[in-house]
């Protein structure tokens, strides 16, 4: 415990901070198994999925990737890209990503960066006890270049990748009909596939929008996803 909590105060100490929803992702060129990207600027106009794993050739990040790329499309189709990280070797990405291939019969077509350990402590990603691992983290940034979520994961739990799908598909229903996403959407317990309509601050204001949407009270409103 007294070498994590040493670990984390250096961190800190050297400004190794997490970017913070919101912020810009910062931007940086970097080595990748499809060659120099610059981020983001190879993404603008695009959401894109920045993900990092522990290390090449280990289990739970070989069924991450594999699932990665079995939805990719999926991505693609709501205009988000993915890109990995972790602090391996160009070489390294590329042997298992061949060996993912010639395995599991699935090509990783999205590009994985090789990181010496700057990009990782620049992302605030280094794992506290373990200074050559990254944490297993997600960042989602959309196509102005800000970061929107960021989740983190233990190393021996592996990411649901539907999840992260589920929440472009959120942000983009957010942004193209400035809405709020219920929880478990779409199969609310509630509401179902509906869409919250954000709150305003009175109630006379409120009860007027019962004429326009369905309301359980003032401050709860929605509306049928397929009626917009």
């Amino acid at each position: 415990m007294g070498e994590k909590v040493y670990m984390v105060k250096k961190m800190k100490k050297e400004g190794c901070g997490i970017p913070l929803i919101g912020d810009e992702f910062p931007k940086m060129k970097v080595q990748t198994t499809k060659g120099m990207i610059k981020l983001p600027k190879a993404f603008k106009g695009k959401w894109f999925i920045l993900f990092s794993h522990p290390a090449d050739f280990t289990p739970v990040c070989t069924t991450e990737f594999f699932a990665f790329q079995a939805r990719y499309q999926q991505f693609k189709d709501l205009n988000c890209e993915l890109i990995g990280l972790s602090v391996d070797q160009i070489f390294s990405h590329l042997k298992w990503i061949e060996w993912i291939k010639d395995n599991l019969d699935i090509e990783i077509e999205f590009p994985v960066i090789a990181d010496t350990g700057e990009i990782a402590k620049t992302l605030g990603l280094i794992h506290p006890a373990k200074a050559t691992n990254t944490v297993r983290a997600v960042f989602i940034i959309d196509p102005t270049g800000i970061i929107r979520a960021i989740l983190y994961y233990p190393q021996e739990l592996g990411r649901n990748i539907d999840e992260i799908l589920r929440m472009i598909e959120g942000f983009n229903e957010i942004e193209n009909k400035q809405v709020a996403i219920p929880a478990n959407w779409p199969n609310n317990e509630i509401i179902g596939k509906g869409l919250i309509i954000p709150p305003i601050p009175d109630i006379e204001e409120g009860k007027k929008r019962s004429d326009k949407y369905k309301c359980l009270d003032w401050w709860l409103c929605y509306r049928n996803y397929y009626k917009w």
